[in-house]
């Protein structure tokens, strides 16, 4: 079974009087080891369907199955541990805690997952983490002296940090120039490709498109399209299968 399972999921919003319906039975299958790039345009609702495979947000029916997990069946302290344990997230405005150092952001999901964000073991991985993405001298400082380049990279050593089996990333080189954005991307599919890790990128940007097992199109709360990329298809299933 892979990372991800979704059946008939729904989700909606209030809108003053108008109830705005985002995802309109969405049918999703990510194969474990699988780089899937999610496209659609602005308001289709790819940051939702992250939240919802996240658990951040409660699908309003249908079915959202993570690692085996079903979600709708687990409580709110469930949700949050399957989502430390087994979920990496990137953002397009990195989401770095401002008073913590960079080294600290890092060692953060260490500490949440496995307690031990302060030993020498944990610190000692965060550091050859910080040195995979060409930040071995910035561990001391906080994420408003680096560039956005730099921010990003400390996000996508923090998104892998505890070994995630999936990692959820939202336009995570569309705060960044083109240069920038493709040593990001290098260096996520790098270390995802290394560790096995299953991801799912919100995107618009071609490059992204271009390096994926398989392209999926959200589009009036649907997935419109699935087609295989330019790598292969990495074993996933089809988007739009049958239950």
């Amino acid at each position: 079974m892979g990372p991800i399972r979704l059946r008939g999921v729904r989700k909606a919003y209030e809108d003053g009087r108008r109830r705005h319906e985002v995802l309109a039975g969405v049918d999703l299958d990510v194969a474990a080891g699988e780089l899937v790039a999610l496209l659609g345009p602005s308001g289709a609702g790819k940051s939702t369907l992250l939240n919802v495979i996240a658990g951040i947000d409660s699908a309003d029916s249908g079915t959202v199955e993570v690692a085996g997990r079903e979600l709708g069946a687990l409580g709110e302290r469930e949700r949050t541990l399957l989502r430390r344990r087994s979920i990496g997230f990137v953002f397009q405005f990195f989401n770095l805690v401002p008073t913590l150092t960079v080294l600290e952001n890092v060692l953060l999901p260490l500490e949440l997952t496995r307690g031990r964000g302060h030993g020498a073991a944990a610190r000692a991985e965060a550091l050859a983490l910080l040195d995979r993405v060409g930040l071995p001298e910035r561990g001391d400082s906080l994420p408003e002296e680096l560039s956005g380049g730099e921010q990003q990279r400390v996000a996508i050593a923090r998104a892998v940090a505890h070994h995630p089996l999936l990692v959820l990333a939202d336009e995570p080189t569309g705060n960044l120039d083109s240069v920038t954005g493709e040593r990001v991307l290098d260096l996520l599919t790098t270390l995802a490709a290394e560790r096995g890790t299953t991801m799912l990128i919100a995107t618009h940007a071609p490059e992204i498109v271009a390096r994926a097992h398989r392209v999926v199109t959200l589009r009036d709360g649907v997935i419109a399209h699935a087609a295989d990329g330019d790598r292969g298809t990495g074993g996933g299933t089809g988007s739009d299968a049958a239950p």
